[in-house]
C-alpha cells in the first residue's frame, strides 16, 4: 500500500536545521519517545545528526502503555547501552531520575573540564521529539514551573528557548520534529493514531481502522468494555465493526465522528493501555537486513 501520510511544512525543515546548529552549545540529547511507540516516535534524522553526541531517550505517557512492554523496552535499551528511562510526567513519576542517569554519562567530560581549571556548571542538553509527545510537559516538570508552553496537539512550540533547573542542568527546548518522508504506511498510522501528526492531513477513518485492527489483538476486552461489544461484534470486519461502533456511541451512521471518537479514546486511555511497538520488531529487522 502506497503511504498516503506525509507531513514536513517549511518550520520542521528550519527546527532541524537549528536542532544541528545548536548541537555544539549542548552536552547530551534528550530525545523524548512515546511509550506506546518507543521505535516509531524515534526520529532517524535526530539520531543521524546527533549520533557523536550522548543520548538519552526519555519514554514518556507511560500511564498509557502496556507495562509489560514498557519494562522490555528498557530491558532493550539496557542491553544495547543505550541510557533510557520510563516517566508519567504528569503525575511526575520517574522525573527525578534524569540527573542521576545523565551524570555517569558526562561524568569523565565535566571532570576533564574541572581540571583544567573550569568553572563547575550545570550540564546543557537539547530536548527533542516529535509532534505532541508531550516534550513541554516534561521540561516544565525538570524546571519544576511552567516555563514550556504546553498544548495537546502537534505544533505548539514554535521556537527554541533555554530553561533552567537550579544549578544541574539547563535545557534548551525545541518543536516538535518529523522526518521527511515515513518508511511506510504503519509508521504513518502509528504516528498519527498517538497525536503526532495534524488530523488535517490524514483521514480519520483509515486511522481509527488501523487502531481497530491492532486492538483486536492487543486488548480485545479493553475494545469490548469501552464500546459494549459482543463476541458477535468482533465477527465483524473492521469496516463493519467501526460502522457498529459509531451507531452504538450515538452517532448513527456518521462514521467519521465514530472515528474521532475512536481516536481520542485511543489517545487518552479510554479502550485501555497498548504499546504499538515491540522490541522483536528491532530483532526481526535486523535478521532481515543480515
Amino acid at each position: 500500500m502506497a503511504v498516503t501520510i506525509q507531513w514536513f511544512p517549511g518550520h520542521m525543515a528550519k527546527a532541524i536545521r537549528q536542532f544541528e546548529e545548536n548541537l555544539s552549545l549542548v552536552d547530551i540529547v534528550f530525545e523524548v519517545i512515546d511509550a506506546r511507540i518507543p521505535l516509531t516516535s524515534q526520529n532517524p534524522e535526530i539520531r543521524r545528526i546527533s549520533a557523536q553526541k550522548p543520548h538519552l531517550y526519555i519514554m514518556t505517557k507511560r500511564d498509557l502503555a502496556d507495562p509489560k512492554l514498557t519494562n522490555q523496552w528498557l530491558n532493550y535499551f539496557a542491553e544495547h547501552h543505550q541510557p533510557a528511562i520510563a516517566i508519567d510526567a504528569k503525575t511526575k513519576f520517574g522525573i527525578n531520575n534524569v540527573i542521576s542517569v545523565i551524570s555517569p554519562i558526562l561524568r569523565e567530560k565535566l571532570q576533564r573540564e574541572q581540571d583544567k581549571g573550569m568553572k563547575k556548571r550545570p550540564i546543557r542538553a537539547i530536548s527533542v521529539g516529535v509532534p505532541n509527545v508531550g516534550k513541554s510537559t516534561v521540561l516544565n516538570r525538570l524546571v519544576n514551573r511552567r516555563a514550556a508552553q504546553v498544548g495537546n496537539r502537534p505544533g505548539v512550540t514554535k521556537g527554541q528557548q533555554w530553561l533552567k533547573s537550579d544549578d544541574k542542568l539547563e535545557l534548551l527546548d525545541t518543536p516538535g520534529i518529523l522526518w521527511p518522508k515515513f518508511s511506510s504506511q504503519e509508521v504513518a498510522d502509528k504516528l498519527a493514531l498517538t497525536g503526532a501528526i495534524k488530523e488535517s492531513v490524514f483521514a480519520s477513518d483509515d486511522v481509527a481502522l488501523f487502531g481497530l485492527g491492532r486492538l483486536r489483538l492487543l486488548n480485545p476486552n479493553g475494545l469490548k468494555e469501552r464500546y459494549h461489544l459482543t463476541d458477535a461484534d468482533f465477527d465483524l470486519s473492521d469496516v463493519d465493526l467501526l460502522l457498529e461502533i459509531t451507531k452504538k456511541v450515538g452517532m448513527r451512521d456518521d462514521y467519521e465522528r465514530g472515528s474521532n471518537r475512536i481516536i481520542q479514546d485511543f489517545r487518552s486511555g479510554k479502550i485501555g493501555r497498548f504499546t504499538l511497538d515491540n522490541p522483536e520488531m528491532v530483532e526481526d529487522d535486523a535478521q532481515t537486513n543480515n
